[in-house]
């Protein structure tokens, strides 16, 4: 069978869709992929061999600027068009799309081929770009059970699944945790700010300082948070990106950031103890926490346990798109 995945945009929509394109791939289906220029390299590092990656012309709405807007739905247009000439020839006999606006394009295309097409809601509240097409699919896979600003009136069929990980992240499900006092920080564009000022500092106060810390952080922070631990004798690895997040969550005892959908699955199918950051935490209230939880080794490796689920979402995906 041949089936287009649709995303683009970010990381957390082209991951899953990776992940849907292997299990699909695995099962002897043919794959084609289309992506913006902004995770086209992300795309192509991580596609099934022998899949076609096809390359769109399109980019956010969110701009505040007027004319940006407008810019960006012309894109958006001109690719739809593309798509939909694209389809005469190749005719994918199901659509999958992961949301967000690169995922546009092909999802009104198979609309006007009459394609059955399927959207994946990665998030617990449904996004912009799936919200507007959603009036043009059959059913709606979610990541959560219930996902909240959903259309009064959709006629899509809405399946539970869950959300997919990559394969590296399913082969570390289950790992014990090392007990090397480890802690991991990673914010995303959101929190990572917040991170940047509270752990630190909250690190730094307390008594135990043989921790070591994992840091992601943006670039033009990397360099003020290696002179902050270094100035307070902490061993750290400040990072702008950590590639291989699976060996990087695995190799800690204990994780903390912003509850991205995510980050939050990902701890799940790896099974780490974790603190999800609110917006109004402090220095004091983060040193607490984390004095009291690398103080007791057994309370983390009973969280890390509870945190365990198992994930069947690519897997799920691909039997609901395929039947």
């Amino acid at each position: 069978m041949k089936i287009w995945i649709a995303t683009g945009g970010t990381g957390g929509h082209v991951f899953p869709a990776m992940a849907v394109a292997s299990e699909l791939a695995s099962r002897g289906h043919k794959i084609t992929i289309s992506c913006d220029g902004r995770t086209d390299k992300m795309v192509h590092d991580s596609a099934p061999q022998g899949s076609r990656v096809v390359h769109i012309w399109a980019s956010g709405v969110g701009a505040k600027s007027r004319l940006k807007q407008m810019y960006a739905l012309f894109k958006i247009g001109v690719s739809a068009i593309a798509l939909i000439l694209r389809f005469i020839i190749s005719r994918p006999a199901r659509v999958v799309a992961f949301g967000g606006y690169a995922s546009v394009p092909a999802v009104f295309a198979a609309h006007v081929w009459k394609i059955p097409t399927f959207l994946h809601e990665q998030n617990a509240a449904i996004g912009r770009a799936n919200k507007f097409t959603m009036r043009w699919v059959k059913t709606l896979m979610t990541s959560f059970p219930t996902v909240s600003g959903m259309p009064a009136k959709t006629s899509a069929k809405v399946v539970y699944t869950g959300l997919p990980v990559r394969t590296d992240f399913l082969a570390a499900a289950g790992t014990k945790i090392p007990n090397k006092n480890h802690l991991l920080v990673t914010g995303g564009s959101l929190g990572a700010q917040i991170l940047d000022e509270i752990v630190p500092a909250a690190v730094a106060s307390m008594k135990n300082k043989k921790i070591f810390v994992t840091h992601q952080t943006r670039p033009e922070n990397v360099e003020k948070l290696q002179r902050f631990y270094a100035e307070h004798k902490i061993h750290a690895n400040v990072l702008s990106f950590i590639r291989d997040m699976a060996t990087a969550i695995k190799d800690a005892d204990l994780v903390i950031g912003r509850s991205g959908a995510s980050t939050v699955i990902e701890l799940e199918t790896i099974g780490r103890a974790a603190i999800l950051v609110p917006l109004n935490i402090n220095p004091d209230q983060a040193a607490s926490t984390l004095t009291e939880l690398f103080d007791n080794p057994t309370r983390l490796e009973k969280m890390a346990k509870k945190s365990l689920v198992e994930n069947l979402a690519a897997q799920k995906i691909a039997d609901t798109v395929t039947k």
